[in-house]
């Protein structure tokens, strides 16, 4: 098997069970964890019986890391990198040093595993593959504002905390009253929702049933249906102009924010 010098290791979102053979494996075998939150890291390492020495290394740290571990690795020692929960880099820290090690032509490897993001989606029935992450969401209403209403031809997923999830869906409707939301709560736990439905109903429920643990959400793209131009009379127009489905369908959905695979089969009906 190929050896590399650093593996960015994911860990499990919730479930302990979730973590995978490779992974523990590499965990034991490398000289030196570097993790978020050394607490948390430590409870998953004593739970399957791992001894390896951690360092901590999150984002008020990072900078000042990179040359402890370029500095480890050049005595030929190995490195692995977990965050507290899920994959490293997709919202947590790592792209510093990962950009450092490629620069200096260390050999790096990724494992793959749990993440919050395909854990949710796979549970969420969409029109489309495509999607838009944005991670956690600003706390500015004005930047919140501008993502939902710049990305409504794409299902747009995002992370959020529990103490702001309602006064944000409260916002998300304001702006985009007619749209349809999901809402995934203490992913592969014991108490594990998720709930798709119009943004009124999902506020209802979450009114009467009150969230609590880690949030992962989706504002569904907008549907042809609410779109409040004639957009057959728009597509004949560019039909009659020789344009192809492809080429009005990007055009549409750049001049009016629809969903331009929406846009693609109407023009296919017509």
């Amino acid at each position: 098997m190929k050896e590399y010098d650093f593996y960015v290791v994911p860990t499990p979102i919730g479930n302990l069970g979730d973590i995978t053979n490779r992974a523990i494996d590499i965990l034991k075998s490398v000289d030196i964890i570097a993790c978020e939150d050394m607490r948390v890291t430590q409870k998953l390492l004593n739970h399957f019986g791992i001894k390896t020495k951690c360092i901590s290394y999150h984002k008020f740290n990072e900078k000042e890391r990179v040359d402890l571990f370029l500095n480890i690795l050049n005595e030929g020692k190995k490195i692995a990198l977990v965050s507290d929960a899920g994959t490293p880099l997709i919202c947590d820290p790592g792209s510093v040093i990962v950009r450092e090690l490629r620069e200096n032509n260390f050999k790096i490897t990724a494992l793959p595993g749990a993440n919050a993001i395909a854990t949710f989606l796979s549970q969420i029935s969409r029109e489309s593959e495509e999607f838009l992450f944005v991670g956690f969401l600003p706390k500015s209403q004005p930047q919140i504002e501008s993502i939902f209403i710049k990305n409504k031809d794409c299902d747009v997923v995002f992370y959020e905390s529990p103490n702001r999830i309602m006064k944000t869906l409260e916002f998300i409707r304001e702006i985009r009253p007619n749209c349809s939301v999901a809402i995934g709560r203490e992913l592969t736990k014991v108490f594990e929702e998720v709930i798709s439905d119009e943004i009124t109903n999902v506020i209802e429920h979450f009114t009467k049933n009150p969230i609590k643990g880690e949030i992962v959400g989706m504002v569904f793209c907008e549907s042809v249906e609410n779109i409040d131009f004639d957009l057959d009379e728009k597509i004949k127009i560019l039909l009659n102009k020789n344009f192809k489905a492809k080429e009005i369908s990007i055009i549409l959905s750049s001049l009016y924010n629809v969903n331009k695979n929406d846009v693609y089969k109407r023009v296919l009906e017509l």
